[in-house]
């Protein structure tokens, strides 16, 4: 019996906890997730959103990205907390540091990708880890950052405006009832860089809550990375759940 593909159904992947070391000293957690019968065609480096607020490697995008984009989509999936920050997989060393101190943990997972090979990097960044993958992102080997509901309150208009004529792609998402950047003000902040592919998600708000609204970003973000796995299953033969 086929199963319909929504919440926190996980499906077949090689998954592993990893560790990363910062140039600072520092051990962060985190997990690979990577297709369980092919090699990757793309890795997925995502940066989770604000950890004062809620934000961890588990929040759910992220999470059901790595649940799901092995299977459907032949990516590879990095998730790791930023120093100081807890989840279920366990605490990184350090403190937040606002986006600063951070650029190291940008670094170190970069670090880890180049170290095990894996293919055609990109920056997925959501809420705080668009600030991180803006104002840090342009510093490593990615093919392009995708920015889901950038609130833009660390990354400054010259660390924005510095992307202008860099070769790799930027596409940002953005809600329509964002807290924090909605679309016309997005324009007006992006608009020092051209080549930026600004998606409008009509009903889209900051936390991307709903089944609809997951399969948006995730099927965004394939597009972008690798259409040719498109359109995406919504129902899987066999697969087991996680906990929320």
């Amino acid at each position: 019996m086929n199963m319909e593909i929504r919440g926190p159904l996980e499906l077949p992947a090689h998954r592993e906890d990893i560790e990363l070391t910062t140039a600072d000293g520092l051990t962060l957690v985190g997990e690979l997730a990577v297709p369980e019968e092919a090699e990757p065609v793309a890795t997925l480096v995502t940066l989770h959103p604000l950890p004062t607020a809620g934000g961890f490697m588990d929040s759910h995008i992220l999470r059901k990205s790595a649940a799901r984009l092995p299977a459907l989509a032949d990516l590879a999936v990095l998730r790791f907390n930023t120093r100081g920050t807890t989840s279920p997989r366990g605490t990184s060393q350090g403190q937040f540091d606002g986006g600063a101190a951070e650029q190291f943990d940008v670094a170190a997972a970069m670090d880890f990708v180049r170290e095990r090979g894996l293919p055609r990097p990109w920056l997925v960044g959501w809420s705080f880890g668009t600030e991180l993958a803006l104002k840090y992102g342009r510093d490593h080997d990615v093919e392009g950052v995708i920015l889901l509901s950038p609130p833009l309150h660390r990354a400054t208009d010259e660390e924005v405006a510095a992307w202008a004529g860099d070769h790799r792609r930027m596409i940002a998402l953005i809600p329509e009832f964002d807290d924090y950047l909605r679309p016309d003000a997005a324009r007006e902040r992006f608009r020092s860089v051209p080549h930026l592919t600004q998606i409008d998600v009509e009903g889209g708000k900051h936390l991307w809550v709903g089944e609809s609204q997951t399969r948006r970003v995730l099927t965004e973000i394939v597009a972008a990375v690798n259409p040719d796995a498109l359109p995406l299953p919504t129902e899987w033969p066999t697969a087991r759940s996680s906990a929320e």
